[in-house]
């Protein structure tokens, strides 16, 4: 689940000075972006890639349409969300054919569309073609396409901004350069994470076993079957659907007291382990393990290793990039952004 198109726009709307906006239709045919998209063939597959020197999945599809200034979705998930619905039997060469359940449930690939039932993407073994009505593999999971060639768009030229300024527009104490800060914006754009009443963010306070609960389920939407029953959490209380949602998931359990310590401070530890549970990123980086994500102070029979490890993966930031994690330090606002915003946006 990646940040919608416009949503991304209205990031980096408040991460910027805007010097001006105009809206302009995007005007190359559906012919050239098939033709440019089969340029690309042979070019090898690179968990991340979004250059010709290595594409995944999206990145392949990103790379294509941003040529002709059509930005899209960094996942197939919410490529899959914008742009006009077209049946197989109108399929026109550069529109988005999209396949379900395939590393995972639901929309997990995307191709582009050549003619002759015939589609490209980047698959495991590189950028190859197949056929939608023949191909074993890839006809069974086919889910739909998508026409994105004539979406309206809004392009945008930002001033440079000095890295000493704040972000008065948006909150009174976060500095771009905080690492954080593209996360911190993009989520508030979405409603996931929100600021005071005083215009602060507080990048460095701590969040709860509740608060964590609620802004998950912002994003997810998970709805509960039963009632909360946690001795801490009263049926009333603002965040109890939440936690009975994430609880029935399974994603942020409660003890078994019977408590669900709701007000107990979440640590770095458990943050990367109930974010890989909502998010899967596990799942996202099977079959790429990168020595470099490990960290100095994770033991390998640590019960977060493989989460910890998968989040500094996918760090679409630079808040986990370090030599230690610091597994019992307790999680930041900033950090908390960071995780969900590399989970939900990440490959």
């Amino acid at each position: 689940m990646r940040i919608r198109v416009y949503q991304l726009v209205m990031a980096v709307f408040l991460m910027s000075t805007i010097q001006f906006m105009t809206l302009n239709k995007v005007s190359a045919s559906s012919n050239d972006i098939a033709s440019y998209a089969a340029k690309f063939y042979g070019t090898p597959y690179k968990f991340g890639g979004t250059t010709p020197k290595g594409f995944d999945c999206s990145g392949y599809i990103r790379y294509v349409f941003n040529e002709f200034n059509i930005n899209l979705p960094r996942t197939s998930a919410d490529q899959f969300k914008v742009g006009t619905s077209i049946s197989k039997e109108d399929l026109m060469p550069g529109d988005l054919v999209f396949f379900k359940n395939t590393y995972k449930k639901g929309i997990s690939h995307t191709g582009i569309y050549l003619g002759d039932n015939e589609f490209i993407s980047a698959k495991s073994r590189g950028v190859l073609k197949a056929n939608l009505k023949t191909d074993p593999y890839w006809a069974p999971k086919y889910a739909g396409a998508k026409r994105v060639a004539n979406i309206t768009k809004v392009a945008f030229d930002p001033v440079q901004v000095k890295s000493d300024e704040k972000m008065s527009e948006v909150f009174s104490d976060l500095s771009v350069e905080h690492p954080a800060v593209e996360a911190i914006i993009a989520l508030n754009a979405i409603g996931v994470i929100k600021g005071y009443e005083d215009s602060t963010f507080k990048p460095e306070k701590t969040i709860t076993r509740g608060q964590a609960a609620a802004m998950i389920n912002r994003e997810l939407k998970l709805k509960a079957t039963t009632e909360v029953t946690f001795t801490d959490v009263a049926p009333d209380h603002q965040y109890a659907a939440d936690i009975a949602a994430l609880n029935e998931a399974g994603i942020l359990q409660g003890y078994a007291t019977g408590d669900f310590g709701i007000n107990d401070k979440l640590t770095r530890a458990h943050l990367a382990a109930i974010v890989d549970r909502a998010f899967d990123l596990q799942e996202k980086i099977a079959g790429n393990v990168q020595v470099a994500s490990n960290y100095n102070d994770v033991p390998s029979n640590h019960w977060a290793s493989e989460s910890i490890h998968a989040l500094k993966t996918l760090d679409q930031t630079t808040v986990f990039q370090s030599k230690n994690f610091s597994i019992a330090k307790e999680a930041t606002r900033a950090e908390f952004s960071a995780a969900v915003y590399s989970a939900i946006s990440g490959r």
